[in-house]
């Protein structure tokens, strides 16, 4: 198993789906570029439960990063008669514009507000005093 972080964008609408009640799934593939290379690939994907619902908020053109467990693919193109070969991933995890400011947005409404490490740092420093005089 490769466990891998991809990010690119979505080719086309997603769309929640359940074989058995409680038990969704969505499918989904992204458009990845790589570094140097004038075309992008298509990453294919599937992801299960709580983070499938919340890929199936997302549309075509937008753009996440997934974590999950990656393998090759196969397959024969029948109109071309060639094996093609591709990337799937099985998602465990996903980040999106979305999620990041809907956190930022309850980060800022709650009384719970995250200070970022530089402020921290730099809200009360220390009196500079070593000994040594100048």
């Amino acid at each position: 198993m490769i466990d891998a972080l991809i990010s690119g964008k979505l080719i086309k609408n997603t769309e929640l789906k359940a074989k058995q009640p409680g038990k969704t799934y969505c499918q989904f593939a992204l458009s990845v570029s790589l570094h140097n290379e004038p075309d992008n690939i298509i990453v294919s994907c599937m992801a299960f439960g709580d983070v499938a619902q919340r890929i199936a908020k997302l549309c075509k053109g937008d753009a996440i990063s997934v974590i999950g467990s990656l393998k090759p693919t196969e397959w024969s193109d029948k109109a071309i008669g060639e094996t093609r070969h591709g990337l799937s991933v099985t998602v465990s995890n996903v980040l999106s514009p979305y999620d990041i400011k809907k956190k930022r947005k309850a980060a800022d409404s709650g009384s719970n507000q995250i200070t970022p490490a530089y402020e921290r740092l730099y809200a009360n420093p220390m009196p500079f005093n070593d000994g040594i005089e100048f």
